[in-house]
């Protein structure tokens, strides 16, 4: 039995129904010549999402992805340190002293994986470092992913790979040259590099890297290109957070603030979350909630998936994939 079988024959209620129905969905809104968003919030990169959704992004079922300065960075360096994560399966029995020992050898822990700091993030640092200074010197502003792009391009980084590049999202995202946008990328371990680079003086200023003000602008003429065309742009939204609340928000700002009220609403939306609906939380909002922000029309097919991401959405692409 397939993936696809798998989920049309037992997910029939609950939340394996919502899984099975949103799927449907994001399959029709790419028929009807939707593009699809999709949004990576959480530790999604470390996780390995990219097994699946780097062929989601080679099979065009992905058109634009906004993502955390974390999941942008973390792909990169499961790529150059794969074999050297550490996984904690029992870390729920962790005390604060292996807490304090996991530090000292240098391992930071996401949950049960373990983050090698050497062999990953200052690889990364010192690869980037230097097209960081190159744009410093010449006087060029490029957005993060910009730069990420070009160290895979360049191949420079290929000597170290330890994981499959097939499984990169950011390789397969590199390859189609798809639009990415990162708001609040400083809140990340290369934005924090960053910043202490400018502070030492080995970069003049922050101009190199663009903010999310840019981010914004450049996603407004994202999707004013394809409003229309013919459909509006669908949002999958995996997490919560700013990598959702960003992008979903250039509709109500296209329309109220540049008062271009023939923007069209996103014409689909689902979100994967195991946060509760609660008091004030974004991330715990039901999407009907966004039709009071201009951000969805009382038409448009909304879902939630309330579960982990981790399983949810490989199955999900799985079944847009027909696997």
């Amino acid at each position: 039995m397939s993936v696809t079988e798998f989920i049309d024959t037992h997910f029939r209620h609950f939340n394996a129904s919502a899984l099975k129905r949103a799927t449907e969905a994001y399959i029709t809104a790419l028929d009807d010549g939707a593009q699809m968003m999709v949004t990576l919030a959480g530790a999604m990169s470390t996780g390995e999402l990219g097994r699946s959704l780097a062929e989601m992004i080679r099979r065009g079922k992905v058109h634009a992805i906004c993502t955390t300065g974390a999941n942008l960075e973390e792909d990169v360096f499961r790529l150059v340190a794969h074999d050297e994560y550490q996984r904690v399966s029992d870390y729920r029995d962790l005390t604060a002293k292996d807490e304090l020992t996991l530090l000292e050898q240098g391992l930071a822990r996401v949950t049960d994986t373990c983050i090698p700091e050497e062999a990953a993030m200052r690889k990364i640092e010192r690869a980037v470092f230097e097209l960081w200074r190159a744009a410093d010197t010449a006087g060029k502003r490029r957005f993060p992913h910009e730069y990420m792009y070009e160290l895979l391009r360049s191949g420079v980084l290929e000597p170290a790979y330890q994981g499959d590049p097939k499984n990169s999202w950011l390789t397969a995202a590199a390859e189609r040259d798809l639009p990415i946008f990162t708001p609040g990328w400083e809140d990340s371990t290369l934005g924090n590099i960053f910043a202490a680079h400018v502070i030492k003086g080995d970069l003049s200023s922050t101009d190199p890297v663009r903010p999310g003000t840019d981010a914004m602008i450049a996603l407004a003429a994202w999707y004013r290109e394809r409003a229309s065309d013919p459909r509006a742009p669908g949002f999958f939204q995996i997490g919560g957070g700013i990598a959702g609340d960003f992008p979903i928000c250039v509709v109500p700002m296209l329309r109220f603030d540049l008062k271009r009220e023939d923007t069209p609403v996103w014409s689909y939306f689902c979100q994967i979350s195991d946060s509760t609906t609660s008091y004030g939380s974004y991330s715990g909002a039901v999407p009907n909630e966004k039709i009071t922000w201009g951000k969805l029309g009382a038409e448009t097919p909304r879902f939630i998936v309330e579960s982990d991401a981790t399983i949810v959405a490989p199955l999900m692409f799985a079944k847009i994939l027909g696997w």
